[in-house]
């Protein structure tokens, strides 16, 4: 064989493998790696925008974390400002029923001493009419002892 015949075999079976690993062998090599990549690409942006999106929801919860904090402050303070209006209102209706039982006692007080002073005219009246009696050593008729006692009492 001559060497010549042979190597120009060589390179023809050279080329012919070249052109089949590239038409067959390499371009899906290729296409599956930029395949590859691009699901890889893909998938980094996916990761990437769960990661925003799991900040921006951690942000929307602190802000309602922080609405729900306000909200229940609040809500406290109102609760707060209730309450010492309960208590304000109790007070005064505590008051005015202390004012109320201290007008009634004072009222019955008030009723209590004329009733002791009527008595103690009354008891006056009929010692001095027992003492005129006495005096007089005579009865006084029952008309004139009323017209008496009564003229005692307004005078007393």
């Amino acid at each position: 064989m001559n060497l010549n015949l042979t190597l120009a075999f060589q390179v023809l079976f050279f080329i012919v493998f070249v052109w089949f690993s590239k038409k067959f062998v390499w371009t899906p090599i290729i296409g599956a790696l930029n395949e590859r990549k691009t699901r890889i690409a893909d998938g980094l942006a996916a990761a990437d925008k769960g990661h925003r999106a799991e900040q921006e929801g951690r942000e929307q919860a602190e802000q309602l974390i922080v609405e729900a904090r306000s909200r229940a402050s609040e809500i406290i303070g109102k609760a707060e400002k209730h309450g010492a209006e309960l208590v304000e209102e109790a007070k005064s209706s505590a008051k005015k029923e202390g004012e109320r039982m201290i007008t009634a006692a004072q009222a019955e007080i008030d009723s209590e001493v004329n009733r002791a002073k009527e008595a103690l005219r009354k008891q006056v009246s009929e010692l001095a009419v027992a003492g005129a009696q006495q005096i007089l050593k005579r009865e006084v008729d029952a008309v004139v002892h009323a017209q008496l006692l009564d003229d005692l009492a307004a005078k007393l």
